[in-house]
């Protein structure tokens, strides 16, 4: 029986995943810059669907962040899977992946603009419901997701993994974040550290924000990524980072019934 219902469930998630679809879409954002999204969206979903918007790691806009938006797809949302770096640019190098992320974030206003311009651009696809919108971010993209709900970005649920938390632009008054935050930390995370935590928390209770802190036993940075063992080794010395299949799984899990909870 038990071998049946595997079966069944193996068969059901290859035709879910079946029926996603993708593209990628050229855009810009208003300071010109040229960037390109992952658009995923499942075909056997009728009617309007939840959008949300997909944040790469300090790599850049790499396969996995793709694999991220497929996988929301084919639970039945709209995904899209921004450019922070322009031109979809992406590296295996930490050295580089600082680099681009520096470059980024160097002037505040100008993330910004490059995240609201994917938030608009999931906005305009036909199926997205407007009234219904998310935002997941991982490493590097945990915290520019954070930094959208902390200057007040119409979003409903935003969730963080393994995210950087500190931020030169915290929420000092109630009211301003409109989502709902989930952050799936790993308790081991060395690039994150017990000071932050505790900072981030106090900002956010401050703030009175609606938020849920998640430490994972045994995790580390980059824990939902199955990659980054691999990433972690090499020549140039990779960051302390590592994957951890609980960890991932769990932590998709709880988004799971985040969102659920939050797009009911």
């Amino acid at each position: 029986m038990r071998v049946l219902l595997a079966l069944i469930l193996m068969c059901s998630a290859a035709l879910t995943q079946a029926d996603v679809k993708t593209r990628e879409i050229r855009y810009q954002a208003d300071d010109g810059t040229a960037l390109i999204g992952y658009y995923a969206y499942n075909d056997a979903v009728d009617g309007k669907r939840p959008g949300v918007l997909v944040v790469h790691e300090w790599w850049g806009l790499n396969d996995y962040a793709k694999r991220r938006a497929r996988d929301l797809a084919a639970l039945g949302y709209n995904a899209l899977a921004i450019d922070m770096y322009g031109d979809g640019k992406h590296t295996e190098h930490p050295q580089d992946a600082q680099a681009f992320m520096a470059e980024a974030m160097k002037d505040p206003k100008a993330a910004a603009q490059r995240f609201d311009a994917g938030l608009e651009l999931l906005k305009k696809q036909p199926n997205t419901d407007k009234r219904k919108l998310g935002a997941v971010g991982y490493c590097f993209g945990g915290k520019v997701v954070l930094d959208a709900a902390r200057r007040g970005a119409r979003l409903d649920a935003v969730v963080s993994f393994h995210g950087a938390l500190a931020t030169q632009t915290p929420v000092t008054q109630p009211g301003v974040v409109r989502a709902y935050l989930l952050v799936e930390h790993g308790a081991d995370d060395s690039m994150v550290t017990p000071q932050q935590v505790d900072a981030f928390k106090k900002e956010m209770d401050a703030a009175k924000v609606n938020y849920q802190f998640v430490s994972i036993p045994g995790a580390k940075h980059g824990f939902t990524n199955p990659d980054a063992d691999r990433l972690s080794h090499g020549d140039h010395g990779g960051p302390d980072i590592g994957y951890n299949e609980a960890a991932d799984k769990s932590s998709w899990a709880d988004m799971q019934a985040f969102f659920k909870q939050v797009f009911k």
